[in-house]
């Protein structure tokens, strides 16, 4: 059965008390997923789309253009995420796909069943993304989108060698978050000490590459990286 089919708290109840928030949450971004009200604000397609510059459809379009109009097979996707992009990628996964979606905060999987169709091919699962408590090599593909940015580099490191544990070789890893702006992009300057206040991980991002992060079992992978917005995000997909 398909958590996401039953009621909010039912499909939390048996996993929720699994998983202890990680403190970096708790201390750098309670105003933007923890506290109810936070939720209530920020589930705004347009709020969303203005924190991003105008981007956030673009970017939602390029990572499902990645994964494919149709999502046979199973699909991960690790942390829930403001706006639509989930919706879409339920209707690509038809009767013939399955979604698993993870995240530490019960909060934000009980905003996100609200969202979801009511026949979802979906299960939300809590669960740390550094200790994925699922079978190796059993997801066709992984999104990430906007996570890595927020972790700490050992959360982050954890979370990307879980991945490679959960994707199937041959299987897909796509991440869309932050990078550095070339040096002509005027946000470059802009949003530097921005960044630093609010998230005070994210210019990890501007300073190393993905690629960086990726564990020494992954030594076989390929991946390729493809720019947006003058540099500000990136679009990374690894294969397996």
């Amino acid at each position: 059965m398909y958590l996401a089919s039953l009621p909010a708290t039912a499909a939390l109840s048996s996993s929720a008390e699994h998983g202890k928030v990680p403190q970096y949450l708790t201390t750098h971004y309670w105003w933007a997923y923890i506290h109810p009200m936070a939720v209530r604000f920020f589930e705004r397609r347009w709020l969303v789309n203005l924190i991003l510059c105008g981007n956030y459809g673009r970017l939602r379009d390029a990572a499902l253009a990645e994964l494919g109009e149709e999502l046979p097979g199973s699909t991960l996707q690790v942390a829930c995420v403001y706006g639509d992009l989930t919706n879409r990628l339920c209707h690509r996964a038809g009767s013939a796909g399955a979604i698993d979606i993870v995240d530490i905060l019960p909060i934000q999987l009980r905003n996100l069943s609200r969202k979801l169709p009511r026949h979802s091919p979906v299960r939300l699962l809590a669960m740390d993304s550094t200790d994925l408590r699922l079978p190796d090599a059993s997801y066709d593909r992984a999104l990430v989108f906007f996570l890595l940015h927020e972790q700490p580099p050992h959360y982050r490191e954890r979370t990307i060698r879980e991945l490679f544990r959960v994707v199937k070789p041959g299987g897909k890893i796509l991440i869309v978050d932050y990078a550095k702006p070339h040096w002509w992009n005027p946000l470059r300057y802009l949003w530097r000490p921005l960044l630093a206040a609010l998230e005070p991980f994210a210019l990890d991002l501007w300073r190393q590459d993905i690629a960086d992060y990726l564990p020494a079992s992954a030594a076989s992978a390929t991946s390729t990286r493809v720019s947006f917005f003058g540099g500000l995000y990136q679009k990374v997909v690894i294969t397996c």
